[in-house]
């Protein structure tokens, strides 16, 4: 099949100014796109404007938790290249404590990033997206967003499961538009996400087990995450190039394992308990026999 000629496109990427945003930004400045490079301090992308020049890539200051940062953020890219092709919500970060001690200020500071941050940069998007008749939104999620279950990273991924159900809806809203979504889901890359971005509260003892264990395995590794970021920024450069890009883009053999073994688990449970779920609707059989009450993962340990 001959493959066809690819059309410049306009990326618009928050979080530019590393890991994989700005392997992103890199990636589509490569395939010979435009990018708008937002971050909060937009000098510390001087070097690519230095590297692709100032017609090419333009750094725009943005707080994702900002609405009216966001709406001025695609003005000015609309200003300077006249659209939006692609847009690429990938600001976002994580900290370290349990549920039980986490500062409730702390737990809402990560949700205005992680989730309302892509609320708010997707919404000031979606006019011009709507008008121009098309275009493709990049949800950066997390394999935790659709598996969960990571001791001390609760307002993360709570918020990442959030951004999937965000994206679902959005995908059915605006595909009348001819605008697609696309959440990627990677499991561990070589980026600062668990460095020094991270913060890494006191762990008290009862929880060193669960959250104690988690926060060790992130960070003693000798060998380091799998994930290459520069790998991973040319798939999704690549899959949005696509007449179909996927829904969900798993990235990373443990993303593939866990998303698989997740989706195994989840459906054995619904067959299970198929005859009791059933039941519940006044058509159906009851009381129906429920299955055998196993011992969860807990008590088999």
């Amino acid at each position: 099949m001959e493959q066809r000629e690819h059309k410049q496109q306009v990326w618009f990427v928050t979080g530019s100014s590393r890991g994989l945003g700005r392997a992103l930004v890199t990636a589509a400045l490569d395939a010979g796109d435009l990018v708008v490079a937002t971050a909060r301090r937009p000098d510390q992308l001087d070097d690519l404007v230095q590297r692709y020049g100032e017609d090419r890539v333009l750094p725009v200051a943005l707080d994702v938790t900002d609405p009216a940062g966001a709406r001025r953020a695609v003005d000015a890219a609309i200003s300077r290249f006249g659209r939006v092709d692609v847009l690429v919500n990938n600001a976002g970060y994580a900290n370290v404590s349990p549920i039980e001690t986490t500062d409730d200020a702390d737990f809402r500071a990560q949700f205005e990033t992680n989730f309302w941050g892509v609320h708010h940069v997707t919404r000031a998007a979606l006019p011009t997206l709507r008008a121009q008749g098309g275009g493709t939104i990049v949800q950066v999620s997390s394999v935790g967003g659709r598996v969960g279950g990571s001791p001390g990273i609760a307002s993360y991924q709570a918020a990442k499961f959030a951004v999937d159900g965000f994206s679902r809806v959005l995908a059915v809203e605006a595909a009348p538009f001819g605008v697609r979504v696309m959440v990627v889901e990677p499991s561990g890359f070589a980026t600062d996400w668990a460095g020094s971005s991270m913060t890494v509260r006191p762990v008290p003892a009862e929880y060193e087990d669960t959250v104690g264990l988690m926060n060790r395995r992130m960070r003693q590794s000798d060998a380091g995450a799998a994930g290459d970021p520069r790998r991973a920024a040319g798939i999704i450069v690549g899959a949005v190039r696509r007449d179909n890009p996927p829904s969900h883009l798993l990235l990373g053999v443990n993303a593939v394992e866990m998303a698989q073994e997740y989706s195994r688990r989840q459906l054995a449970e619904a067959t299970a308990w198929e005859g009791v779920s059933r039941s519940a609707d006044f058509t159906e059989p009851y009381p129906a026999p429920m299955p055998a009450d196993e011992a969860g993962p807990a008590a088999r340990r």
